[in-house]
């Protein structure tokens, strides 16, 4: 099928956050945007369904965290429906023997019942890692340079510059400081700063949540230190449960791309990129219909985008190589629960909740994913947005999430069906400990493995950061060298999703730089065809 009404200036493959993101930019700059979602409906991991009639959950985020304030304000979020007052949660972790304690603002007192040291230090220590995430995170907004300095565009150069600056601000101790930790493990991180085991946890918890590492693997610090960038939830650092849960956020992104002009279609899969005479022409629809044009944005992974809507026969084989090794190691599963009631240690909790009372029980929750098995005790995350929202439960009903670390995407002898009743069993163990009477109250249960991620969502291995939050793969790194600048080899091909710089979160950053460099190479071109 072609025709004028299916000749685009560019096409956004995924309606996802980044994808939204992506096609209002380039809709308000008055380019003629279409959207191909192959879902029914909008919202890519951000989506709010019903997982049992009556029971409403975030499919796979569950909590907002690292919304670029900026990208808010430019699209009118506020304006198109997105409530985000009164939503931030603080963290709580659950212990044995019904201890807790809190984390965030005022919660010095808390963490004094575990030790009067670390509630001494922990502010301190925190709002000093936070000064060193923020420092790297300044860099969020702006395009990685291609490694030759040579060939640097003057703002290319002038970026790097400031990212550097912004780096030297943090002073000479804290420079020294971040240069030492950013390689380490996040257990020995801990150990300088924090004697109690429960605290320990804690931060260890954070620094290998969504990786397939444990807290004695190298790299681990960074990914702490990119959990604590502080332009998060509205730039005030933490998490949010939006009103209508994650679903809220993109539909909100979708009102604003259609606001500004874009066309979205939903249950529309594309089943390949056109390309002809080297170039972007369009994609196929898996129903055979085509759509033209010059211009194609895949919010896809980069392993999805190049093998199989690309195709590594437009591609030279040493990118094809380096993007078949991106590690998209998925190991956590997220577990949903219908409960007609709350036991007693969760019946006020409008906290996330963290299960992971020592540094050793996560390193041997790991142990167990290292070699193809679902942990036999989970670490997890936890959270009830019908306390917050009681419009996702029944009346008097509620809606648990829970992010269970660690379930591999790489099984050696346990089948998908089991590794799904493994972790759903062995997580409510876990969480019985710390809540009893939660088993008795779950009426429903619905358990996604990484290979479940992969099939529902399009998340090559489960990984829901479209590659794995590592030092080997960000900023100049991410996902490869030849596409850092969210150009593909193949000229008229993008990236704007999490693959991308500056990788995972529901932050639309990715979305809007490349939008952003997008719109560079259409004036670009719009000035050589005016010149000839």
């Amino acid at each position: 099928m072609t025709g004028a009404a299916n000749h685009m200036d560019a096409i956004v493959i995924g309606a996802g956050h980044n994808g939204l993101v992506t096609a209002a930019y380039l809709a308000k700059a008055g380019l003629k945007v279409t959207v191909l979602e192959a879902a029914p409906q909008v919202g890519g991991a951000a989506v709010t369904r019903e997982f049992v009639p009556g029971y409403k959950v975030s499919g796979v985020a569950h909590l907002l965290h690292g919304l670029h304030p900026g990208i808010a304000r430019d699209l009118g979020l506020a304006r198109h429906g997105l409530d985000l007052k009164a939503q931030r949660v603080a963290t709580r972790s659950l212990l044995p023997g019904g201890r807790s304690f809190d984390v965030g603002p005022g919660s010095a007192s808390t963490i004094a019942a575990i030790s009067k040291a670390d509630a001494e230090a922990y502010p301190a220590v925190m709002a000093r890692l936070t000064r060193m995430a923020d420092a790297l995170a300044a860099y969020a907004l702006h395009t990685p340079p291609r490694p030759d300095i040579g060939k640097m565009d003057w703002e290319g150069k002038l970026n790097l510059g400031r990212f550097a600056w912004g780096l030297r601000r943090l002073g000479k101790k804290d420079m020294l400081e971040l240069t030492r930790i950013l390689t380490m493990n996040v257990n020995d991180l801990a150990n300088d700063y924090f004697e109690s085991e429960a605290v320990k946890g804690l931060i260890c918890f954070e620094g290998v949540l969504g990786l397939a590492l444990g807290p004695r693997s190298p790299s681990t610090v960074f990914n702490l230190l990119y959990r604590l960038s502080g332009f998060g939830a509205n730039g005030q650092g933490g998490f949010l449960i939006p009103k209508g849960g994650m679903g809220s956020v993109t539909a909100a992104l979708a009102k604003a791309a259609q606001a500004a002009g874009a066309v979205i279609r939903t249950s529309a899969a594309v089943d390949h990129i056109l390309v002809e005479n080297d170039s972007a022409a369009g994609v196929v629809l898996s129903t055979g219909e085509e759509v033209r044009a010059s211009c194609v944005v895949s919010n896809a992974d980069p392993q999805r985008t190049a093998l199989q809507l690309i195709g590594p026969r437009n591609l030279d084989t040493m990118f094809v190589s380096r993007i078949r090794h991106l590690r998209m190691n998925g190991c956590a599963a997220k577990i949903h629960l219908a409960l007609d009631g709350l036991p007693e240690a969760l019946i006020s909790e409008r906290s996330r909740i963290v299960v992971a009372p020592k540094p050793d029980d996560i390193e041997r929750a790991y142990d167990c994913a290292k070699y193809g098995r679902v942990s036999d005790r989970p670490a997890l995350e936890l959270a009830i947005p019908s306390l917050s929202d009681p419009s996702l439960a029944p009346a008097g009903r509620h809606v648990a999430s829970i992010v269970a670390q660690y379930c591999p995407y790489r099984l050696r002898a346990t089948s998908v069906n089991e590794a799904r009743r493994q972790i759903g069993e062995r997580s409510l163990d876990v969480l019985e400990e710390v809540a009893p009477g939660l088993k008795k109250r779950v009426t429903a249960m619905e358990v996604l493995t990484p290979q479940d991620l992969e099939t529902q969502f399009g998340m090559t291995g489960g990984q829901w950061h479209h590659g794995e939050i590592t030092l080997d793969q960000v900023l100049f790194l991410r996902p490869v060298g030849q596409a850092q600048d969210y150009r593909m080899p193949v000229p008229g091909v993008y990236l704007c999703g999490a693959g991308a710089h500056p990788g995972g979160n529901v932050s639309g950053a990715p979305g809007y730089n490349a939008a952003r460099e997008i719109l560079k190479d259409v004036r670009t071109q719009k000035r050589v065809v005016g010149a000839a």
